[in-house]
This record gives structure tokens, C-alpha cells and sequence, in this order.
């Protein structure tokens, strides 16, 4: 057992950290195989199932689930009568999107400016780093004082629900007295954060058909119905005037009454251009954590190299539409899909195709693993209170969680602070904040642990 302070052992754990976190990160684990090769994800999930069992970890398994990808489980015991807690991450990553916008390879961690550089390193591969090296640190110190499972999803990024449906069908595998996402993040840099709220989401596909085959515009164009154009009108009619979301029947007027988000901040977090207005109306915080928003994620229709002057027979668009708690994911991809066909001019044929769905969650702040979570984040951070803060991505796996286990307390945090740039080029992880969250993380079971002794 380690004589020196837990802080130091959790520092001295750091390169290695870098080390595994670097492995990780060069896996191009992004869960579509007509983006990257089916492979990518396997050998990820291998190195975390190797990993796992190098850890003490018992009954670690591949879990092949609904969605045609794999999860990784491991089961780590304790002491005859602990809590058990459930560690979560997830392994597979966004595309990187343009490759060549990176200062560095994005499957290469890269070391710049104090941060480390690289897609996935925050967003959750990072994460899954964080839960081993908090363990670590404990084994050293006398040994992990809870029953500890861990669970690293394979398809998050997809919202397709493969672990969702996985944890519905074997209700007992994932049973934990608390739960700790390790998907989310601080508010700030430094500022230790708990994320009370997630907005839930949906996704379709939406096609519009207007005639049989393309048309040369110079002797149809101004009468023949132009499937692009029908296609952005539809779009647009997802937004107000001041760009705020508009889809019929989905209220959009609530408030957040927690943390709030100054402007000034968020155009700099969000790299907003000078001149550039932000969308919608009311505070920030209300914008991005209470209230709907939509998003066009990518359209299909000719590229402007090679464009042939022609009318467009068909295009389509990828939609999301992030909701809040208090809406009901599967209302709302219904008041969508009806609001797209409802939307469509000139008689134009809509089709609408559910892609993923995932409901809002919102945390129990008030529970007891709470209070050990801040007092565990308080010693971490050097006297920093905690706070508590909304998110508004989504990580449709709580709500499962918390249907499944009603009295389990589910706590959320992570190393997706603002500067991370998650999801976008040059995506970054804070090696202080891997740190800092480590330590808090195994302060956080030891006082779990006493706490439900």
C-alpha cells in the first residue's frame, strides 16, 4: 500500500495515462462501416476488454448487441457487503469530418499548448481513461472499497440504441446502487461541474421526390418542381425569423433557472464569427439546455465541382432534433415527421425515415452519492465548490438506465469542457482536467463507500 497522498499516485499515473489514451485514440472507431472498416471498432474494443482483464476485472465480456455493434463489460469485486458502482464511457467516436482542417492527424494524440489533441481523447475515450486511472490509484491505496462494473458502449455517436436495447433485454447486468457517466463535462476549465440535465433527440432522414429523372434546366427550369429547392423550403420552415426552432406542436418558451451561460462566453466557446448573431431568444442557458433545437447534419445533392445545369428529381437531408426534459422524444419525432410533410410545396413527395431517438434526462441532484460527488470534486479542484449545469447533447443510455434501475443515483461528469472542441476538428482533452476529475472520481468511491457503510 502507497504511503504517499492519493493526489500523488494519481499524478504519478499520468503518463501512463497518456500512453493508453494515445492507443486508444490512433482506433478510427467511428460505428459506420461505409465511413470506416467494421475492424477499427473491433480492435478498440479488444484493446479495452485486454485492458479490463490486466485490471483484475472478472467476467469481462464482448457484448454483441442489437444494433450490429459491441460493448465492453467488466466486473471488478470488492469488499463482502459494498455498493456497487457502474462506470460508463463509451469507445466508438464521431467521423473526424475534414481531415485536412486538423493541425494534427486527428488519430494521432498530439501534444500542443498544454492540451492533447486528437479525435475521441475527450469525447469518451478520455473518459474511459479517467474510471481506469482513478481505479489504479485506489488499488495502490489499499484497494477499490465498491463493487465496480464497468460498461464502454460501442455506437453512442450513432444513437442507433444497440446498448439500450442490450440492457433492456438483461435487466441484472448493469444493476449498480450509482452510476457515473463519464460522459459529460466541466463548465469551464477548472470549475468542477456536474451536468443535472441532458436533452433527449431524435434523428430522420428526409427525402423529397418530384419527378422521375433529372432535367436540363435550360428547357425545364422555371416550370418543372425542383426537388432541391422543395427540400430547403422544408428545412427552412424549421426556423423562426430569429433563427429559433419551430416545429409544430413542440413548445419551445421554457427557462433554465440553474448556471447560467454569459454570451460573451458562449460566442467564444462556440467560435462565433464578429458580426455573426446567435439564434433564438432568451438567456443561453435557456437556448441550449431547455429548449428544442434542430439541425441540418448534412444534405445530399450534387457537389458544386461537376454540377450539371440540371433540375433536381430528388434530394435528401439528415435531421436532428435535440428536445428537452419534460418532451417526450417519441412525440416529438412525430410532431417532426409531421411538420416535414406538412411543409412540403408544389405537392412534392416527403418521405421521412427515423434514424436514432433517444430520451431527455434529467438527475436527482438531492441524493446522497450527490454529496459525496461534491466533497470528492472539493478536494479534488483545491476548494472549487461543485456546480451544477445542463448539457445539451445527449446520452439516450441514462434514461434507459433509470428506467431500468429506479432507485440508483446517476451522476454525470467528464472531460468535455467547452475548450475540448468535441465533435469538431481538433478535438482536445485537458491533461490537468484528466487528472484532477481521476483523483475526484476515486475520492468519490471511497466516500461513496463510507457513506453506505
Amino acid at each position: 500500500m502507497s504511503d504517499r497522498p492519493l493526489a500523488q499516485t494519481v499524478a504519478a499515473l499520468q503518463p501512463r495515462a497518456r500512453t493508453e489514451l494515445a492507443e486508444l485514440v490512433a482506433f478510427k472507431s467511428v460505428a459506420d462501416p461505409a465511413q470506416f472498416p467494421r475492424s477499427e471498432c473491433e480492435a478498440a474494443a479488444r484493446w479495452i476488454t485486454d485492458a479490463l482483464r490486466a485490471d483484475g476485472f472478472q467476467d469481462v465480456a464482448l457484448l454483441d448487441t442489437p444494433d450490429g455493434t459491441r460493448s465492453v463489460y467488466g466486473f471488478l469485486p470488492g469488499p463482502a457487503g459494498a455498493p456497487t458502482v457502474l462506470l460508463y464511457a463509451h469507445y466508438d467516436v464521431p467521423p473526424p469530418l475534414d481531415e485536412d482542417a486538423w493541425i494534427s492527424p486527428p488519430f494521432e494524440l498530439t501534444e500542443r499548448d498544454g492540451r492533447w489533441y486528437g479525435r475521441g481523447a475527450a469525447d469518451c475515450k478520455g473518459g474511459l481513461i479517467m474510471h481506469l486511472t482513478a481505479l489504479r490509484a485506489l488499488k495502490e491505496h489499499g484497494g477499490v472499497p465498491v463493487n465496480v462494473k464497468v460498461i464502454v458502449e460501442g455506437s453512442e455517436e450513432q444513437g442507433t440504441g444497440g446498448l439500450e436495447r442490450y440492457a433492456e433485454a438483461h435487466p441484472e447486468l448493469l444493476a449498480a446502487d450509482a452510476i457515473v457517466i463519464g460522459d459529460a463535462g466541466n463548465f469551464r476549465v477548472g470549475l468542477p461541474t456536474v451536468t443535472a440535465t441532458l436533452r433527449g433527440m431524435t434523428l430522420v432522414r428526409v427525402r423529397v421526390d418530384t419527378l422521375e429523372g433529372n432535367l436540363h434546366s435550360g428547357q425545364f427550369g422555371g416550370a418543372a418542381p425542383d426537388a432541391l429547392a422543395a427540400l430547403i423550403r422544408i428545412l427552412d420552415s424549421l426556423r423562426a425569423e430569429d433563427g429559433s426552432t419551430t416545429v409544430h406542436g413542440l413548445a419551445a418558451d421554457a427557462t433554465w433557472d440553474g448556471l447560467e451561460y454569459p454570451e460573451a462566453e458562449f460566442r467564444k466557446d462556440a467560435k462565433v464569427l464578429d458580426g455573426v448573431g446567435l439564434l433564438g431568444g432568451g438567456t443561453v442557458a435557456d437556448r441550449i439546455w431547455s429548449r428544442p433545437a434542430v439541425t441540418v447534419l448534412g444534405i445530399d445533392c450534387p457537389p458544386v465541382v461537376g454540377a450539371t445545369p440540371s433540375v433536381q428529381a430528388g434530394a435528401r437531408a439528415l435531421v436532428s432534433l435535440r428536445v428537452p426534459p419534460g418532451t417526450d422524444a417519441v412525440e416529438a419525432t412525430k410532431l417532426l415527421t409531421a411538420h416535414l410533410e406538412g411543409a412540403a410545396p408544389w405537392g412534392a413527395r416527403v418521405t421521412v425515415e427515423q434514424v436514432g431517438q433517444g430520451q431527455a434526462f434529467r438527475a436527482d441532484t438531492s441524493s446522497p452519492a450527490y454529496a459525496s460527488m461534491a466533497a470528492a470534486l472539493r478536494e479534488a479542484y483545491d476548494g472549487e465548490e461543485m456546480q451544477t449545469a445542463g448539457m445539451g447533447g445527449s446520452i439516450p443510455l441514462c434514461n434507459t438506465l433509470a428506467g431500468l434501475y429506479p432507485d440508483a443515483e446517476i451522476l454525470l461528469i467528464g472531460l468535455s469542457e467547452p475548450e475540448a472542441q468535441i465533435h469538431a476538428v481538433n478535438e482536445s482533452v485537458s491533461p490537468q482536467e484528466l487528472e484532477r476529475l481521476s483523483l475526484a472520481e476515486a475520492l468519490f468511491l471511497g466516500q461513496y463507500a463510507k457513506s453506505r457503510g
